[in-house]
């Protein structure tokens, strides 16, 4: 005779701001929950951009799933990567073949960089999402330098020395800023042939203006704290073209090519694989993104069980546009999701809707620089950047990261030197690949 279930059975797919607190809320629900994903750590995306431009390590800003979720007895994490959903079945399977049931379903898998249908633009101008996107990033970088030193035709000189960075939101702001200052002040004195402060740096933003998404006001601050710090914000420019020695930008005034060898994409976004499997298993509805269209209470349309959260979800806010990708975001929608599961679990099962409650943006653009939206009201300059610091370390998930990037930061600010400017992996160039002419 079977043995009638009686523990729900929630497995959420993700350990990113969303479905970490999901497993986190719900420590004392009588439930036995699964957490899979295919990397065994939480990663605090917002500082990717440091480790890109090595003002931080990964251990910085990644902390073990494991380890924070260790107190969470009714929480068993797998490493692995779902490949397929079987919703008629309620189980997901994943890339081994294994079959995991479930009762309720948590997908919180993030996105990707999009390039609009220009995947081979990906090899020469690579997107930040990940820690090996931060590390190949901060390769290349810094290998510009090292290329340029021994180069000795100005011309191939001046491409190792021209940075674009492709999406004037938040994450180009702050990647363009720190290249600036990494040439202008990080490297100072640090090379024989040539002077890292001659690197050109380029914002390439397609809409009218930087931080689109932020006031006006704030928008020509970061345009301007760039601007002093060494880059160009290029607003009314769409790229059409990126090869491995040149990018090519269309303006108004026409169209012009730019010889580079580093471009760095930050616009755009599109879901991952698992938002296909979901399509496949349920018929749900997606936006031109990839994102899974759902529901007021964060399900999806005919599957009341399979909730959808995070950067993978389309969620309408209040004035019908998209809630942005943002771990503020993810984190109050992981917090509705745990209360709509315990709430069904105690025999409520209307679930009023989800409503994001904004409490701000901000953006770091270098040492002393930041503009911050608390909506009620704005900062900039040195208190903007303090309260940009401060935001930042408290969102950090474990307290021993918080210390280590307080101290990294500090010490940065005194000695504006990069601590983490590693060359590891393989960059994927070379001088002599690349046609680097040098000396002797």
């Amino acid at each position: 005779m079977q043995t009638q279930q009686t523990t729900e059975r929630i497995v959420i797919v993700g350990g990113g701001f969303g479905g970490l607190e999901v497993a986190k809320r719900l420590q004392r629900a009588k439930a036995a929950i699964t957490l899979i994903d295919r990397r065994n750590f939480h990663l605090f995306q917002p500082l990717l951009y440091q480790v890109a431009t090595g003002a931080l390590s990964p251990a910085n800003i990644a902390a073990p799933l494991r380890a924070i979720l260790k107190k969470n007895k009714n929480v068993q994490v797998i490493l692995g990567e779902v490949t397929d959903i079987d919703a008629a079945n309620r189980r997901v399977i994943l890339t081994d073949g294994e079959e995991i049931p479930y009762d309720t379903l948590v997908l919180a898998a993030g996105v990707r960089p999009h390039y609009f249908g220009h995947e081979s633009w990906e090899a020469h101008a690579p997107g930040l999402k990940t820690i090996e996107d931060a590390t190949r990033i901060r390769a290349r970088v810094l290998y510009a330098f090292e290329a340029a030193e021994r180069e000795s035709d100005a011309a191939e000189r001046a491409k190792w020395l021209t940075f674009v960075v492709v999406g004037g939101g938040p994450t180009g702001v702050e990647m363009a800023g720190a290249i600036a200052e990494i040439a202008r002040h990080t490297l100072k004195g640090n090379f024989r042939t040539i002077d890292p402060a001659t690197a050109r740096v380029l914002l390439a933003e397609g809409g009218e203006r930087i931080l689109p998404s932020y006031p006006p006001e704030l928008s020509a601050t970061a345009a301007r704290a760039l601007e002093k710090l060494g880059a160009t914000p290029r607003v009314g420019t769409m790229v059409t073209e990126v090869t491995a020695s040149a990018v090519t930008l269309k303006t108004g005034a026409g169209v012009e090519m730019i010889p580079t060898r580093n471009v760095i994409w930050s616009t755009g976004i599109k879901a991952t694989p698992l938002a296909d499997a979901l399509q496949r298993a349920t018929g749900v509805e997606r936006d031109p993104a990839g994102r899974v269209i759902v529901q007021p209470d964060l399900t999806i349309a005919k599957y009341p069980n399979i909730f959808v959260i995070g950067d993978m979800a389309h969620c309408k806010g209040k004035e019908g546009k998209p809630l942005p990708g943002l771990c503020p975001v993810a984190q109050q929608q992981g917090r509705y999701v745990a209360g709509v599961i315990a709430a069904r679990a105690a025999g409520t099962s209307e679930a009023k809707p989800f409503h994001y409650f904004d409490k701000g943006t901000m953006a770091t653009i270098g040492r002393a620089a930041a503009v911050v939206d608390l909506r009620v009201i704005h900062f900039t300059g040195f208190l903007g950047w303090l309260v940009w610091l401060f935001v930042h370390l408290m969102t950090l998930v474990r307290f021993q990261n918080r210390i280590l990037v307080f101290m990294q930061w500090g010490w940065s600010y005194l000695t504006r030197n990069r601590a983490a400017r590693l060359i590891t992996g393989d960059v994927g160039l070379s001088p002599e690949s690349a046609g680097v002419r040098h000396e002797g």
